[in-house]
């Protein structure tokens, strides 16, 4: 072959080279065109292929799948960056998943193309007040104040971004910190159907369960969470923080059991210590220690104990209970009749409730009585010797001869003294009167007048008349012969 037939050849294959490459790019271009065809506005005037796009991005709107109709907002825009229905459409649903600075650029973009739009312009008055909002509840979150920053989540941002994830737990963790438990875990609820696999979401709902004491839902929450993220930090602690206030709180009940009384008190207040904020949980907490400390003879740790069970549930009758044999310990009478005489009503037909309470009355009742051990200074285990040095020493202590100048005093303290004596020298008076019988001759603080004694050395006539006070058979205690007279 000589080198012009050669040269011939190769001029051949190089235009067949040339001629499959440019088949080969219009076949490539054609199918570019035939893909992103539904995808192109109307601009050569074919408005039904714009029509179905937006009809597929809304549908994709109405069953929440945002990514699928970003991207085919997206690939339009590509496709043709003059289609301003498609910068509209991104831009209202960036807004609804709060993108603000993607949303505001996509809203500003379309009124470029399309100015004095007044719906567009609405949109985008909207979009800055949502992001407004949202900066001011998670600012008053910050400082406290859940009341108003749940006012902007609820009524502003979710109203104009109502797919905003980051609005949307921020008002569960406001549920949370107002004690609005259900709430919280009908909101998460909502976000775990839309994704079961929520880790925050799992998170939060557990926190839920958690307050409200119902601790295994709580707990499968949590371990749903751990084997989907392992060294997931929140959630660790959450499920072992739950783990040990269930052993410590499990611990106090099973010494109480076996009579451990001293070691349960301490299992108690450590268990209340974990979470002084679980009030679910700490209403039992606060309530066993009560009663532990009760039985302890405590009163007034008892006393402490129950109240802080009574806050969290002032209608908790055993707690009412409790408190009322506390008080009885503290000698707080009328308080122990009036917490019992409450629990009473709550639970008419519990005849423990009803005993406990006539002891109370019957401590009441006491309380209100010359208290004659008091007024002799002697026990209430005195003997009878003792009982009677001790009247003989106030009896000559007060005698109105010798206290003239304060005399009516004296007397008054004389009466009491007697009256005293009277009662504690007689075996069944003493005996009557240590059980709290109603005995109406029983000395001269029931009746006045000194009613009932043999004698009454002040009543009856006015001052300055002389009355007689003889002891028959000598002074108690003996020192004085018999017969001998006090002359008032």
């Amino acid at each position: 072959m000589n080198l012009v037939s050669f040269a011939s050849a190769m001029e051949g294959v190089a235009w067949r080279g040339l001629v499959y490459t440019v088949f080969i790019l219009h076949f490539v271009l054609a199918c570019q065109l035939l893909l992103l065809q539904p995808l192109v506005s109307a601009v050569d005037g074919k408005s039904g292929d714009a029509a179905e796009l937006f009809e597929r991005v809304s549908q994709n709107i109405k069953v929440k799948r945002y990514n699928e109709a970003l991207n085919d907002l997206n690939a339009a825009i590509e496709a043709d960056p003059t289609l301003s229905e498609a910068y509209f459409h991104r831009a209202s649903t960036l807004r609804l998943l709060c993108r603000f600075e993607e949303s505001e650029r996509s809203y500003r973009k379309y009124l470029e193309l399309k100015p004095g739009k007044a719906v567009a312009e609405k949109e985008l008055s909207q979009l800055l007040q949502a992001q407004s909002a949202l900066d001011s509840a998670v600012s008053l979150f910050d400082s406290g104040d859940f009341t108003k920053s749940l006012e902007y989540v609820d009524k502003v941002v979710l109203v104009f971004c109502p797919a905003c994830s980051k609005a949307k737990f921020l008002k569960v963790k406001l549920l949370l910190a107002a004690k609005d438990y259900s709430g919280a875990i009908a909101e998460t609820g909502y976000m775990l159907k839309e994704d079961e696999n929520n880790l925050d979401a799992l998170l939060l709902r557990g926190r839920g369960y958690y307050y409200l004491a119902d601790h295994d839902v709580a707990l499968r929450h949590y371990q749903k969470g751990l084997r989907l993220d392992p060294e997931h930090s929140e959630l660790k602690k959450a499920y072992f923080g739950l783990k040990n206030l269930l052993k410590k709180s499990k611990s106090a009940e099973d010494n109480v059991n076996k009579g451990k009384l001293r070691v349960a008190v301490e299992d108690y207040k450590a268990a209340i210590a974990l979470d002084p904020d679980h009030a679910a949980h700490n209403v039992h907490l606060y309530l066993g220690l009560c009663k532990v400390l009760v039985k302890l003879g405590r009163g007034k740790d008892a006393l402490s104990s129950c109240t802080a069970a009574l806050e969290i549930d002032e209608e908790l009758t055993e707690a009412l209970v409790q408190r009322g044999e506390a008080k009885l310990l503290t000698e707080d009478w009328e308080g122990a009749v009036a917490d019992l005489k409450s629990a009473a009503q709550q639970s008419p037909q519990d005849m423990g409730i009803r005993e406990a309470l006539m002891r109370a009355e019957k401590a009441l009742k006491m309380s209100k009585r010359k208290d004659w051990y008091k007024i002799l200074g002697v026990s209430k285990t005195a003997s009878v010797a003792d009982i009677k040095r001790a009247y003989k020493k106030l009896a000559l202590q007060w005698h109105p001869d010798k206290n003239v100048d304060n005399r009516e005093e004296a007397e008054n303290k004389f009466r009491e003294i007697a009256a005293a004596y009277e009662v504690l020298s007689d075996e069944d008076k003493r005996v009557r009167y240590d059980r709290g019988e109603d005995i109406e001759d029983m000395g001269m603080g029931h009746g006045g007048g000194g009613g009932g004694f043999g004698f009454n050395p002040f009543g009856g006539g006015g001052s300055g008349q002389q009355f007689h006070f003889t002891f028959e058979g000598g002074f108690p205690g003996g020192g004085f012969p018999g017969g001998f007279e006090f002359h008032f």
